[in-house]
């Protein structure tokens, strides 16, 4: 087995595929498929520190487009589902969310509940472009904030 690892971290290690690999683990990990897209985009960077601004941005396309997908997912949910039986929380939920609009979509980065959150706003046919652009930022500050952190958690120790 540790052979299949240290081939697989080979793999990653090579720019033509790992920012490749980085892209398609980050957009299905925004899909609603359980899925994290951190462990790879920390462990290219590490691998490959001169890869660190590439890196990030590819995630957030990724992750971005992802949340497109769950969007108009939800966009499709709606145009089948018009007589749903509403619950006191799940209209105080779409209250919030219409109230807030796009801007909701910052927090489609938030694990368990970003992903939905989007398809979500799909379902509300929020305008898409705003959504994506809100999407794309909250995505682009977890990507940095997170392998910026784990960069500077991990430095000094030998091996990581």
């Amino acid at each position: 087995m540790e052979a299949w690892i240290h081939q697989l971290l080979h793999w990653l290690a090579l720019p033509q595929f790992g920012l490749s690999t980085v892209f398609v683990v980050s957009f299905i990990s925004a899909t609603l498929l359980p899925l994290a897209s951190e462990p790879v985009v920390f462990g290219l960077v590490k691998l490959n520190p001169d890869l660190f601004w590439p890196t990030i941005l590819v995630a957030t396309a990724g992750n971005t487009l992802g949340g497109a997908v769950d969007w108009w997912m939800g966009y499709g949910a709606h145009q089948v589902v018009n007589n749903y039986a509403h619950s006191s929380h799940h209209s105080r939920a779409i209250r919030w969310l219409e109230k807030l609009g796009p801007k909701a979509c910052l927090l489609a980065w938030l694990p368990l509940v970003g992903d939905p959150l989007c398809a979500v706003a799909g379902w509300l046919k929020f305008p898409f472009w705003p959504c994506l652009a809100y999407m794309a930022i909250g995505k682009f500050a977890r990507y940095f904030l997170m392998t910026g952190s784990l960069i500077w958690a991990f430095s000094g120790i030998p091996g990581i």
